[in-house]
């Protein structure tokens, strides 16, 4: 539909009743003067995404009347325009306004003559068009920048509302490129894809086809080989893709999206001119994205610097100091674990591994009491005023945190809180740490773009202890770095595997350990005291989590209880059980219950909800959850909209409409989300009908969430099948880096070697030749030809 088949209505704006400062969002009155609508009143309330929208102003926005069902009848605007004035007097009185200081009547008289009506356009798209009208360089420059301050951010909202894009991508789009941002995006709309989060490919391709970019565009290919090599990497946690898996994935993905025949030399030109620009990197027959591949690089490196300060603790010191704490404590270390934590004392980097019970809490406290005594660090933070405390305790999430300080009665945080970082790890500098002891725990959940960043924080005077479970599932992000450090050999590290922490009755722990070795036991199906197995059909799993929660929720809190599943969709999904498990442990009760809606969710006070993103600024993190404590609606917020007020262990945040999307429902959440919290009781449901998800690191990581009691439900196949399927290998380079850098099986050449001139024929890649940029940005890819391509794959 165009804007001439739109209903339209243009007024004065009255009032603006609310605007999100994260984005263009804006709620007007608006006194109308004209309208193509049947409205009985002068003014109109007008929603939409606008620019700098300024009252007393006079607009057209085009839409339509909805039905809001709870503000009634109101007017979304698709798109707008300011009402400018329409004739040449208006034009010239316009601008010898206030608005355009140094512009007087006659100057104005001179524009408008020379450039006609449209004057305003033609000055902002071509400044030049103002040259040989008698004004200074001084008045153009002038005129010119309060022009795209009144109207270049109205003309690229406008421009963006002409793209379809809502307001939250408009506002990205605006913060990225400014007034700039509509002739990027004509320019090579491909460039959202890296740029802005939320645009992938074929959102980029609809508004190519729109400006009839070709299929086989070098533009359009190159935009489709960085969103797959985004796809498989950040999405599926790798940090770089197989050249010729690349090539058919990109094939396939531009295809797809128009139908049209793409040649394979086209997309391995593609990658040649892309490698060319430094926007991703290749090395043999893997490509990475560029920020990837120096990440892995950079740990390396990092890691042997930090590797290179020895401060030696004597045998002598050490043994004197552990049996001080011994004595202190009234414990007696075992063998393994006197050996990790004398080997933490010795080494600047310390890796710990080890499942559940096998005493890693234990030697946590152990370095922790050792390093005080060596150190002569007083553990009371209450000691320390003027100077921050020696000893760092964090953890990729605020649960994890938490957990810390319960076992150390020590402080703890996030690794972001921890660094001052916001959400973005990739291009942040972190702030550097102080001396001391820095302990990171759930290391398997930390990503490569984080650990870069934490690396970059840490000098030669911390001692760093890196503590995890090499066998739960990796981070959500890409890389699998605790893991790959530990196969790397080249750092100190050890494993516990003896279990200390077993009662009798418990079964927990030894099924845990059972399926981490791929089988389930023989008994899986026997009800033991801790734990129990309801097998049923996927349609029935809900019947069943309904009886388990209703008998369980006689002795636990909503709190204790968290369900578990591999999947959002399906019958047994994340989205199906959460309003099932809502209505039985915060059912609406009267219609005097308060409660809310947005898009399918519906919240009330005491729901459980999960934080979705990082807020630093509010010390609240991805994966907690929280609890909802109030409920204010727009009339009687002070912000003029809804308003949600959400718990974090005491921590109460006031959430607006608009920042709803930022939790969800906590009910039930996902395996992933759960890392790093335990649970008095996890409920875990598995079907066949998630087989693609099920993989003895996920059935593990779930059943290690349960502090006492785990109820299994499902398909007892589906549980067999995860505990025989090992997880496939992320594709990831660091272990070789680490190899390289820090094992000595390559030498990297001095950051003072001469430039290179030609291109080398060795073509290992070492960080210093990359910075140089003297590596030949084709490795790997000279010669490449579909034909030889066919041929290599015949040979294959």
């Amino acid at each position: 539909m165009t804007m001439a088949d739109q209903d339209s209505v243009s007024g004065r704006v009255k009032s603006i009743f609310f605007q999100n400062p994260n984005n263009f969002y804006k709620i007007l009155l608006l006194e109308i003067t004209a309208t193509t609508i049947q409205w009985p009143d002068a003014e109109i309330v007008v929603t939409g995404s606008f620019g700098d929208i300024k009252e007393d102003e006079t607009y057209t926005f085009t839409g339509k009347v909805i039905d809001h069902p709870k503000y009634g009848n109101q007017f979304q605007a698709d798109n707008y325009h300011v009402d400018r004035p329409t004739n040449k007097q208006g034009l010239v009185k316009y601008l010898s306004s206030d608005k355009f200081p140094g512009i007087g009547p006659k100057t104005a008289e001179r524009i408008v003559e020379a450039l006609g009506v449209d004057a305003i356009d033609q000055i902002i798209q071509d400044p030049k068009s103002l040259q040989g009208l008698g004004l200074n360089a001084n008045k153009r420059a002038a005129l010119i920048e309060n022009l795209k301050a009144n109207m270049g951010m109205e003309q690229v909202i406008i421009g963006l509302n002409d793209y379809g894009f809502s307001s939250n991508l408009a506002a990205r789009i605006y913060q990225q490129y400014q007034t700039d941002a509509l002739e990027v995006i004509q320019e090579n709309p491909y460039k959202l894809i890296g740029d802005i989060e939320g645009i992938g490919f074929k959102r980029a391709d609809q508004i190519a086809a729109h400006l009839n970019i070709a299929p086989d565009s070098p533009v359009r290919i190159e935009g489709g080989i960085i969103d797959t090599l985004q796809t498989m990497t950040d999405g599926n946690g790798d940090t770089f893709v197989q050249l010729e898996h690349l090539l058919d994935e990109t094939i396939r993905l531009l295809q797809s999206a128009r139908n049209v025949a793409i040649a394979p030399q086209a997309v391995a030109d593609g990658i040649v001119q892309l490698a060319k620009a430094n926007q991703v990197v290749a090395d043999g027959k893997k490509v990475y994205p560029k920020r990837l591949f120096d990440a892995e690089w950079q740990i390396a490196e990092q890691l042997k610097a930090l590797m290179a300060d020895q401060e030696a603790v004597s045998d002598k010191a050490f043994k004197q100091a552990l049996k001080t704490v011994e004595h202190n404590n009234d414990i007696t270390y075992d063998d393994t674990q006197k050996k990790a934590i004398e080997t933490a004392m010795k080494e600047p980097l310390f890796l710990l591994t080890g499942g559940p019970g096998t005493g890693k809490t234990t030697v946590i406290n152990g370095i922790v009491q050792v390093y005080a005594t060596l150190n002569d660090v007083s553990l009371d933070v209450n000691h320390y005023t003027d100077e921050p405390f020696p000893i760092m305790l964090a953890a990729p999430t605020g649960r994890a945190a938490k957990r810390m300080t319960e076992t150390t009665s020590l402080p703890a945080g996030t690794i972001h809180r921890l660094l001052g970082l916001a959400v973005d790890t990739q291009d942040f500098e972190p702030k550097e740490l102080p001396d001391g002891l820095l302990i990171i725990d759930e290391m398997s959940m930390v990503d490569t773009y984080l650990f870069r960043t934490l690396l970059n924080s840490i000098h030669a005077h911390i001692k760093v202890i890196l503590v995890g479970d090499k066998d739960q599932l990796p981070s959500v992000g890409p890389g699998q770095v605790f893991a790959d450090l530990l196969r790397s050999g080249v750092l100190p590290s050890q494993e516990l595997t003896h279990i200390h922490r077993q009662d009798q009755a418990s079964s927990i722990i030894p099924l845990a350990h059972d399926v981490n070795a791929g089988y389930l036991p023989d008994d899986i199906l026997t009800p033991k005291v801790d734990r129990s197995f309801f097998p049923c059909a996927p349609d029935q799993i809900g019947d069943v989590i309904t009886q388990v929660i209703q008998r369980a929720a006689k002795k636990f809190k909503p709190a204790d209880m968290q369900v578990l599943a591999p999947m959002y969709r399906g019958i047994a999904g994340i989205d199906a059980l959460n309003p099932l498990i809502q209505t039985l442990l915060n059912p609406k009760k009267s219609a005097q219950t308060k409660e809310v809606t947005f898009g399918d969710k519906v919240y009330r006070i005491g729901d459980k909800v999960l934080q979705l993103v990082n807020n630093p600024e509010q010390n609240v993190f991805n994966g907690e959850i929280g609890i909802i404590e109030g409920i204010n609606d727009a009339k009687h917020a002070e912000s003029k909209t809804d308003e949600l007020i959400i718990s974090f262990d005491g921590n109460e945040l006031t959430y607006k409409r608009s920042d709803w999307t930022k939790f969800t429902l906590a009910y039930a959440t996902s395996i992933h989300k759960a890392q790093g919290s335990e649970f008095e009781l996890v409920i875990l449901p598995l079907t066949m009908q998630s087989q693609r998800m099920l993989k003895r690191n996920l059935l593990y990581t779930a059943i290690t969430r349960a502090k006492h009691f785990l109820i299994l439900v499902g398909d007892p196949r589906a549980f067999s099948v995860a505990a025989e399927a090992v997880a496939d290998n992320r594709h990831t380079s660091l272990i070789e880096r680490l190899q390289d850098v820090i094992g000595g099986s390559a030498q990297s050449p001095p950051d003072s070697a001469p430039e290179v001139t030609q291109p080398p024929t060795d073509y290992r890649l070492t960080p210093s030749l990359v910075r140089s940029q003297s590596i030949d940005p084709l490795i790997g890819l000279n010669g490449l030809t579909p034909m030889k391509r066919a041929v290599q794959e015949e040979k294959a």
